[in-house]
Formats: C-alpha cells, sequence, structure tokens
C-alpha cells in the first residue's frame, strides 16, 4: 500500500544516504563527489516516488504520465548538500481535456509522497515557486506555455532573475520527450543575445534583494549569503552564462559552478587567475557548509577573520563580472 512504499522508499534513501555520509566522514570523498552522490539519489527516489504514485492515482488516464520534473538551483546544479531542499517545476504535454487537472492532481500527490514524515523518517522539503507566475500560477505548466512564458511570448513572461535561475535548470525525472523539449526551451533562453551593461544591472539589484533578505547580524561570516560568500559566486556564473552564451554555448552545459568558472577563463571571459581561484573558493565554501549542516546549524556562519583566502578569491570574481557596481553595492552592505 502507499504506507508501506513510501516507508519503503525513506528506508532506501536514508541507507544510500547514509553510505555517502560515512565515506565523506572519513575523507575518502571530495565535495563535488558528496553532491553527485546526493544529486543522484535525489534523482532516483523523485523517480520512483513518481512511478509509484502514478500507479495509484484513480484519475490517470494512460499508461505513463507525459509528465516531467525539472530540478532548479541546487539539484538542478547537481550541488545537492545534506539537507538540501528540493527547487523543483512540473511539466506535462498531454492533449487529453483533463491533462490539467489529472496532472495537478498527481503533482500534489508526488509533493506529498516526497515531503511526508512518516515511521520511517522524511526525504526532502519542497519549494515549488520557480514555476512560472510562483505562488500565483499553476502548479503544472504545459510544456507550450513554459516555452511562450520562458521565451517572452506574449504578455506574461519571465523575468531575469527567473532566466538567472534557468542556468542550474534540467530534468531530474519524468518524461524523456519532455525533457529533450526542455533542453531545447532552455538552450535558446539562454542563449539569447542580451545588453550586458542592462543585464549585470539588473543581476546586481537581485543579489541586493537576497542580501536584505538575509540580514546577518551576528559578527560571523555567513558563508552563503555575505559578500565574499557562495551566493556571490552562483550570481556571477549565473551573469557569465546569460552574457556569453549567444557566443559560446558550451556554456549552457549542466556543469556546475566549478567547472564553468574554469571554462570561463579558459573562455578568455575572465582575467587569468581568476576563475579557478574563485573555483577552489566555492569548493572549500560549499566544504564548510556541508560541515556545518552536519553539526545541525541552520546557518552556515564562522569566524569573520576565516577564510580571507577564499573571499579575496571571490571578492575578485566579482569585481572582474561586475567592476565598480558590485564594489559599492558591497562598501554600502
Amino acid at each position: 500500500d502507499a504506507g508501506e512504499g513510501m516507508d519503503l522508499l525513506r528506508q532506501g534513501f536514508h541507507a544510500e544516504m547514509f553510505r555517502t555520509l560515512s565515506r565523506d566522514l572519513a575523507g575518502l570523498i571530495k565535495v563535488e563527489q558528496v553532491a553527485d552522490e546526493l544529486s543522484a539519489l535525489a534523482d532516483a527516489t523523485v523517480q520512483l516516488a513518481l512511478e509509484w504514485c502514478w500507479k495509484e492515482l484513480p484519475q490517470r488516464h494512460r499508461e505513463q504520465p507525459a509528465f516531467a520534473v525539472i530540478a532548479y538551483g541546487k539539484l538542478g546544479g547537481k550541488e545537492l548538500g545534506y539537507g538540501s531542499d528540493l527547487d523543483i517545476v512540473f511539466l506535462y504535454d498531454d492533449s487529453a481535456d483533463n491533462a490539467q487537472d489529472v496532472y495537478a492532481a498527481f503533482a500534489r500527490k508526488l509533493v506529498w509522497w516526497l515531503t511526508a514524515h512518516t515511521a520511517a523518517g522524511r526525504l526532502f522539503e519542497i519549494d515549488t515557486r520557480l514555476r512560472p507566475n510562483g505562488n500565483a500560477g499553476l502548479l503544472v505548466t504545459s510544456v507550450e506555455a513554459f516555452e511562450a512564458y520562458q521565451r517572452g511570448r506574449g504578455s506574461n513572461t519571465a523575468w531575469t532573475w527567473e532566466h538567472q535561475a534557468l542556468t542550474r535548470a534540467r530534468c531530474c525525472a519524468g518524461d524523456l520527450a519532455i525533457s529533450t523539449r526542455f533542453e531545447a526551451i532552455r538552450a535558446a533562453v539562454l542563449t539569447t543575445r542580451r545588453d550586458a551593461d542592462a543585464l549585470r544591472t539588473e543581476i546586481l539589484a537581485m543579489r541586493q534583494k537576497v542580501a536584505d533578505g538575509h540580514p546577518n547580524h551576528s559578527g560571523l561570516f555567513d558563508v552563503k549569503h555575505d559578500a565574499g560568500g557562495m551566493v556571490d559566486v552562483e550570481f556571477a556564473v549565473q551573469y557569465l552564462v546569460l552574457a556569453h552564451a549567444a557566443d559560446y554555448p558550451q556554456l549552457t552545459a549542466d556543469l556546475g559552478n566549478i567547472a564553468l568558472l574554469g571554462m570561463a577563463e579558459a573562455l578568455g571571459l575572465l582575467p587569468a587567475g581568476v576563475g579557478r581561484p574563485a573555483a577552489d573558493a566555492y569548493r572549500e565554501l560549499r566544504r564548510i557548509q556541508h560541515r556545518e549542516r552536519l553539526a545541525g546549524a541552520d546557518a552556515a556562519r564562522v569566524a569573520a577573520d576565516t577564510l580571507q583566502t577564499e573571499r579575496a578569491a571571490v571578492h575578485a570574481l566579482t569585481s572582474a563580472v561586475f567592476g565598480a557596481q558590485r564594489v559599492a553595492q558591497e562598501a554600502e552592505a
């Protein structure tokens, strides 16, 4: 039954996570491998839940759902950490008259399967706000509507920050044909030629909004949100992709921030000696975040006088990418 299936899914998930954790704590694997394994585990878990939920859905009208789960954020970039939320969007491609209602019910059931606490524990927290129009939008979106929204066809179109999010998005479960269509839409959006100055201004405005939403009065350095932290690296990479993918489509590959920084430097989009140190810094910041999460901390914060080399490398990156605008923004923080 459903309860037994949910427990089995959780038991398998926790067993596999423990294998990764034990090797991580023993120092046998690096942070990239931890993230790869946790991301692959999440993919497999979502796929299994999808298959089981569909079989139990009373409204199902076909043998296999024409439905896919799109992962954004940490899972989308295959950079999942311990306890990371899953940022996901649901797409469908089905001409049945009741398709919207069927897949909305299916998505709600799938979210419940993945988030419910049972005797075997819990799996994930899930955030679906990156779907078109956020919480005001429909829980599930047709592929056609998603493409129109992302590519600016019509009056209801995506914002720049949604295209930033798309740089770290991929299909993690579901229908392969939808996955192929999604990748084509994503590539078309990311390789659109943009005004670099306008893009820089918009991304910096969003960076400030994120900073304002995560104030830090602790006297400690917030590894993720403070200037010189992980979010700075992520926003810089997003700018590099959106600004240059029209000329260098290889930047749209689902490689993760560390590899993309190395690629950007190799392509001459960053000064020599900036990309790789920033990638090393990001790797170390992620390692610290993993450590703090394992210790039960809600936020990864360390003594203000630590990680100076890493923070300097991140500042060099943001200065190279955003110039005086980011320097001034940091000075005001």
